[in-house]
């Protein structure tokens, strides 16, 4: 996390440069009064580059913004550690086990951004890594699991627009990426991984492997609506998860109401636990299947 960090470059129209601290990205390629755009996104001369076209080794996908997204109302003040280099370019990844279900992590209580939130693992891309490489780093220093090659297939998920605190009403940002999102689908089963399982406590608090029934909610509780989002939401959900967290004498099993993992963002006030608003839109792409995912 300490390295250097690749920064985010916008192409529109031909010219473009630098994305900018606290300016929408996804304001680049979209109407303001929409949050996603399709774009051609890819690794150009050492930055990680996003274009109204394609270009040479660049792929296709939705660049999407949360509707509260302080980025989206204009230029946004950078918070206390003062201007920033840019807008920094990472890769989370979403974890699928032979049995459909994903690997979501709890963030630690003592990180700067998004305490106590679940994610996929994930960080900053690194100079020279390729995507998946720079996922499957972040997966193994997170939680302990090394995938080794022809054991997993993968695609692209989505880009999505992050910044810290995630609105305005929380004060001014502190950071900004923009988050690829990458499928892995591994052919080993559940218990194999889990047995695998050595997450990073300075990182991780929680790990859980979450079916495909309770994820459709998840993907279908749209922060930023007063509606239930705009997928179809089940009936049938369990009353709670089965969830590892980490303690002073190692793993121990628990379980948390589903309601938490439905929580939508608060506009305001202390962050609650809930998933956050990213892996949202990236389990709605994760669902929506190969055939759906680059129609938007």
């Amino acid at each position: 996390m300490a390295g250097a960090r690749v920064l985010v470059h916008v192409r529109r129209g031909g010219a473009g440069g630098a994305a900018a601290f606290g300016q929408s990205v996804t304001g680049v390629f979209c109407p303001a009064h929409t949050d996603a755009a399709l774009v051609s996104c890819g690794l150009e001369r050492g930055r990680f580059l996003i274009s109204d076209v394609p270009f040479p080794g660049s792929a296709v996908t939705v660049l999407k913004r949360s509707p509260l997204c302080p980025a989206k109302l204009g230029r946004a003040t950078p918070g206390e550690r003062g201007p920033q280099p840019g807008v920094a370019a990472a890769v989370a990844v979403l974890l699928e086990a032979a049995c459909g279900r994903v690997l979501l992590t709890r963030r630690a209580a003592t990180l700067r951004h998004f305490p106590g939130v679940w994610v996929p693992p994930g960080g900053h891309l690194e100079p020279g890594e390729e995507l998946v490489t720079a996922g499957l780093r972040e997966l193994a220093e997170e939680t302990g699991l090394r995938l080794e090659p022809g054991t997993f297939s993968w695609h692209l998920l989505g880009l999505w627009e992050s910044l810290f605190p995630p609105a305005l009403s929380w004060g001014p940002p502190r950071c900004h990426h923009i988050v690829t999102y990458v499928g892995l689908r591994s052919a080993e089963p559940r218990q194999q991984l889990q047995a695998r399982l050595c997450p990073s406590p300075c990182e991780v608090s929680a790990v859980a492997w979450l079916e495909p029934l309770v994820l459709e909610a998840i993907a279908a509780t749209e922060d930023g609506s007063e509606g239930s989002g705009s997928g179809s939401f089940p009936t049938d959900l369990p009353a709670t998860v089965g969830i590892t967290e980490l303690s002073a004498d190692g793993f121990r099993s628990s379980q948390i109401p589903t309601g938490i993992l439905l929580r939508r963002a608060p506009a305001r006030g202390p962050d609650l636990e809930r998933v956050s608003t990213g892996t949202k839109f990236a389990l709605g792409r994760w669902r929506a299947g190969p055939g759906q995912r680059d129609r938007e």
